[in-house]
């Protein structure tokens, strides 16, 4: 059957980004990029994926899940009350050499998901409209927590963009990148930022302690987060506001070390007082920038003439 095709072609997202540019790709993504062909049947690999973003009532809030990527705690009576799947929010001034923070890194791998070609996306409908037919296709129940996931992920990416916001929802690895390159610029050089776990820890959340801050200064960038989804979508977007990326690294309290990629938005004053960051930071629309560590299999890409400079604080 045509969609059971699907499956056999799960890419390893680092590499993923090569095959599509050709040379200039190449360049971009380096050694790090490898393909990795999973020939596990689709039943198995669909439900794998869900069940890495899984929307069970009892442990996650729809919306908060669509910005897992976006919490930080400050207190820990306050980390007590929320899901601790969603503690990588903080605040700029928290930035600093020696500062200690709690963070949750899920253990998600970008070689567990399951990225189309463009050609087997757009065979599939991506619409709000059509969800009962694509309940049907993946034999899910209209009750059931996959279904939930995938409404929520439709109606995120069919939601108008903030002003100033510039937004897409990829749903294969050649769109992903034409989207990056429309922002970056159609001739420019391009690479992937991520976070790199150095020990593999069962802990997600810990207390992390930053030894290295460095920032990569990059005139724009594009930030693409996973949504949960049956096949891989990235939901990617450009803010014309200011932000800043960071690579930091960490020590954990249990041993691990991570290099994590951040971003901070200077300016917020177009978002939603409702969004999950102002409520766990205590803070309001434009009152302060909000900071947010990015998950591994979440990806900020720049253009590959941006340099990087070492700093003790902010």
């Amino acid at each position: 059957m045509m969609y059971h095709k699907l499956a056999f072609c799960s890419v390893y997202l680092h590499l993923i980004l090569l095959g599509a540019r050709g040379s200039s790709a190449q360049e971009m993504a380096g050694e790090t990029l490898k393909m990795h062909i999973d020939h596990d049947r689709f039943d198995n690999q669909k439900m794998d994926v869900l069940r890495l973003h899984s929307m069970d009532k009892k442990e996650n809030d729809a919306h908060e899940e669509m910005h897992a990527h976006h919490i930080h705690a400050h207190s820990s009576s306050h980390m007590d009350h929320m899901d601790p799947s969603v503690i990588v929010f903080f605040q700029l001034d928290d930035l600093k050499q020696g500062n200690s923070m709690p963070i949750h890194f899920p253990r998600r791998k970008p070689n567990s998901s399951h990225l189309l070609s463009k050609q087997e996306a757009d065979s599939i409908p991506f619409a709000s409209q059509k969800l009962p037919n694509l309940l049907e296709l993946f034999s899910f129940s209209q009750d059931s927590p996959q279904a939930q996931a995938m409404e929520n992920t439709l109606r995120e990416c069919e939601t108008e963009p903030i002003k100033g916001e510039t937004k897409f929802c990829a749903t294969s690895l050649e769109s992903m990148l034409d989207f990056i390159q429309k922002i970056l610029g159609m001739e420019s050089q391009i690479k992937v930022l991520s976070t790199t776990h150095l020990t593999n820890s069962k802990t997600l959340l810990q207390k992390y302690t930053i030894i290295k801050i460095q920032e990569i200064s990059a005139p724009k960038s594009v930030a693409c987060h996973t949504m949960p989804y049956p096949y891989t979508i990235f939901y990617c977007h450009y803010q014309e506001s200011r932000s800043r990326v960071f690579r930091v690294s960490l020590d954990g309290e249990y041993g691990d070390k991570s290099e994590a990629i951040s971003v901070c938005h200077l300016d917020t004053s177009q978002w939603s007082e409702n969004h999950v960051a102002f409520r766990v930071l205590g803070t309001k629309p434009g009152s302060s920038p909000v900071c947010h560590f990015f998950p591994a299999d979440n990806f900020v890409w720049v253009p590959s003439t941006t340099t990087t400079n070492a700093k003790a604080s902010i």
